[in-house]
């Protein structure tokens, strides 16, 4: 493999400038990336065509330049997620204090 290239996978979040285009409407082979595989929900689409259109949350497996591929993957803009709590069931043994039996 040449230096400087690699797998990575691109996600096309909602609102992504990608939604709506083709795959070849991106232009993404034009900065030497190759769309290997595409990620729709629990579908899996190998060498997808040109003419597929993406949608939001898919995701793509492509190789190329790894520099040109880290400028398309957006900042992360995690939602902390915030637990959630429960009460434990009544009859729950305390840590620390479970009988072994033989």
């Amino acid at each position: 493999m040449s230096k400087g290239y690699g797998v990575s996978e691109i996600y096309i979040p909602e609102g992504s400038k990608f939604v709506g285009k083709t795959i070849r409407g991106t232009q993404l082979y034009e900065h030497d990336i190759n769309v290997l595989t595409l990620y729709r929900g629990a579908k899996v689409i190998p060498n997808p065509k040109p003419e597929r259109v993406l949608e939001p949350n898919d995701k793509l497996l492509c190789f190329g330049k790894l520099e040109a591929m880290r400028g398309m993957i957006p900042v992360k803009t995690r939602r902390r997620r915030r637990p959630e709590i429960s009460d434990l069931p009544a009859d729950a043994v305390p840590a620390g204090t479970a009988e072994v039996s033989d």
